[in-house]
């Protein structure tokens, strides 16, 4: 097996964020009701605004999936480490709050497998 690279984790991302984008804008009630939590309007303006963040990151990693080890690729790696504790970290805050229910927990272990992930690319240094 190969070892995981930034292009393969970029590549990935790209795909995992560009599949959470259309699923926010225009299938929200798909995610939310494996969290517990009913679409309203203003949650509803809040995921399809969501989805356009989701959408952009997406880009980037498309676009960044060549980018030799430098400062800027490293600024991607930790801004993307950092998003995913902290949503990592809010699912588990919603679960035990009762706001969500234990599907949120699938979620919370995606973000921890691609903080993992990207502390592992980010520690090589090719």
């Amino acid at each position: 097996m190969k070892s995981l690279s930034f292009y393969r984790l970029s590549v990935f991302s790209s795909i995992l964020f560009t599949a959470l984008s259309i699923i926010l804008m225009f299938a929200p009630i798909m995610m939310l009701s494996a969290w517990g939590v009913e679409l309203t309007d203003s949650v509803g303006l809040v995921t399809r605004r969501i989805a356009a963040l989701y959408a952009g990151i997406a880009v980037m990693y498309f676009y960044a999936r060549n980018a030799a080890h430098s400062a800027t690729r490293t600024a991607l790696i930790v801004g993307t480490i950092t998003a995913c504790l902290i949503l990592a970290l809010l699912g588990v805050y919603e679960f035990i709050a009762g706001h969500a229910s234990g599907g949120i927990l699938i979620s919370v272990l995606i973000e921890i497998v691609l903080v993992l992930a990207y502390l592992y690319v980010g520690a090589r240094k090719n």
